[in-house]
């Protein structure tokens, strides 16, 4: 069973001048030469990825696509036609949107949020920005405190929707905003709640005192890099310290104020100093 438009582990059958040809069940599908790792040989299992090529040929590559059948991601028009656009996901071919499913005239060289999805009338991967259909929190596949992959979809008076998962959407409060955000954004985040009627709140990062974990070792690993010492207190501005670190202000206290409890780093007047060994 093979999956288009998604990474395939498949099993070298046989050597061809022009390339390997991968086990694909009832079919033999080309690796072609250029994408073949050095040393390969039948037998060798290799991951793929699988899509039509130009002559409509089911083909595999190591090449790994900006996105997945499934997948909510921002591309760059490479071209556009009257038949429709073609986009930069990272492949040779690029990827098709029909003009049936684009919002407005695509125009190249512009950048455009876009649903990856297979065509049921050609079996082409092909994508779509009408992404409202794909979108639903009528059964919510998530929980609080769950960490979750967010796409930043539109900008409204409260914040910034999100997609979550692929699936949901999510309000990220500008409150909880702690670096500038455009359309296209991914990035990790978690749930921060739920209410009655399946709305619900973002916020990048991990949760809680996990997040401060994850966070140590990445305070510890800069200041090692630094010296001992970094001019980061909690009078420094949010930005300069989601610049630096990565992280909320909020976190950062909250991870600083766990590594003096550990004893490993101590507070100056201007910053926190290095106490490892």
């Amino acid at each position: 069973m093979i999956n288009i438009g998604a990474y395939n582990t498949l099993k070298v059958k046989k050597e061809a001048d022009f390339g390997v040809y991968l086990d694909g069940g009832d079919q033999e599908i080309l690796l072609p030469k250029r994408y073949v790792p050095k040393g390969t040989k039948p037998g060798d299992e290799l991951e793929v990825f699988l899509y039509h090529d130009s002559e409509n040929r089911l083909i595999a590559t190591t090449d790994k696509p900006f996105g997945v059948v499934g997948d909510i991601v921002s591309l760059k028009a490479v071209d556009a036609t009257e038949q429709g656009a073609f986009l930069d996901w990272g492949l040779m071919k690029d990827l098709f949107v029909p003009k049936s499913q684009q919002l407005l005239k695509m125009r190249k060289g512009q950048e455009y949020l876009v649903k990856i999805y297979i065509d049921k009338l050609t079996g082409r991967i092909a994508a779509t920005e009408k992404i409202d259909q794909y979108l639903s929190n009528e059964e919510l596949t998530v929980q609080e405190k769950d960490v979750v992959d967010l796409v930043v979809y539109r900008r409204t008076d409260i914040g910034f929707v999100t997609i979550i998962n692929n699936r949901h959407t999510g309000v990220l409060h500008f409150a909880d905003q702690f670096r500038p955000m455009d359309i296209g954004d991914r990035f990790q985040g978690f749930i921060k709640a739920i209410k009655d009627d399946n709305k619900i709140d973002v916020v990048p990062g991990r949760s809680g005192y996990s997040k401060v974990e994850d966070e140590s070792e990445k305070v510890l690993r800069l200041l090692r890099e630094n010296d001992g010492y970094l001019p980061y207190h909690d009078k420094s501005d949010p930005e300069e310290i989601y610049a630096f670190f990565g992280m909320s202000k909020k976190t950062f206290k909250m991870t600083t104020g766990a590594l003096y409890k550990q004893q490993k780093i101590t507070f100056t007047q201007t910053g926190i100093q290095l106490l490892e060994q």
